[in-house]
């Protein structure tokens, strides 16, 4: 059984239906990325996986670790493993990096990890992707740059320890160097125990991580999975030929 499953799934939002029978499962241990133009409907993906509540899920289902996120509250999900790294993550004036990573570590991880040993491990982790210590001074993504914002978002990954990460577009707004950190703690966080959903319309960040699947995205459904040579088709070619004809 796939860590993540996705049957049929059919998601609307405002009573617009944007996802139309979308079926897609990552395994545990791999790395798939799902790749589509822009109004694809790839964050609509994102969002429903992690319980936003304005995307309405209508049919079908998604399932992690066999149990039907259905129901479940974004934190539920991410107690059971999921992750989701935002395309636009958010500022939170007045809130710590290292109370929001603290208060996270712990009502996900459900341990009572000492103060000492927490810290140990967010210096070591923030040192992997070269974010200066005194980052854990400042609040929530006040005032980052865009490539600030998407190193706290894969530190936040390597805190929590997920079982299925979602990266919404976590290349969007990268220069090259913030981009090679990026992936390379990605890399460095693939393993056996991971399954790894990389969306994205650009084939740039998977120069830096190759997946095992591509998956092309089209109009609220899935039109096309292959090996990492689609991405590179993809490169060559473009979406033009996944294209429906205006009627």
């Amino acid at each position: 059984m796939a860590e993540l499953e996705i049957n049929d799934l059919h998601v609307a939002v405002e009573g617009n239906e944007i996802l139309k029978g979308l079926t897609l499962s990552v395994p545990k241990g791999e790395t798939h990325a799902l790749m589509g133009p822009n109004g694809s409907g790839k964050s609509t993906l994102a969002y429903a996986i992690a319980g936003h509540p304005a995307y309405e899920i209508t049919g079908g289902s998604v399932r992690l670790k066999g149990q039907e996120l259905a129901g479940m509250s974004p934190d539920q999900r991410a107690q059971l493993g999921l992750f989701l790294a935002m395309q636009y993550p958010t500022e939170i004036p007045g809130v710590s990096m290292t109370n929001f990573l603290r208060t996270a570590v712990q009502a996900v991880r459900a341990e009572d990890l000492p103060v000492r040993q927490f810290m140990k491990e967010l210096r070591a982790e923030m040192a992997q992707l070269d974010m200066n210590p005194d980052f854990l001074q400042r609040n929530v993504n006040e005032g980052f740059s865009g490539g600030e914002k998407k190193r706290f978002e894969i530190l936040q990954m390597a805190m929590l320890h997920p079982e299925v990460a979602v990266l919404d577009e976590t290349d969007s707004g990268l220069d090259v160097d913030a981009l090679r950190v990026v992936s390379e703690g990605v890399n460095r966080l693939r393993g056996p125990g991971l399954g790894v959903l990389i969306i994205t319309h650009y084939t740039r960040i998977l120069r830096y991580i190759t997946p095992d699947r591509v998956h092309v995205m089209v109009a609220g459904r899935i039109v096309e999975s292959g090996g990492p040579e689609l991405a590179e088709r993809l490169e060559a070619q473009g979406y033009e030929s996944y294209r429906v004809p205006a009627l």
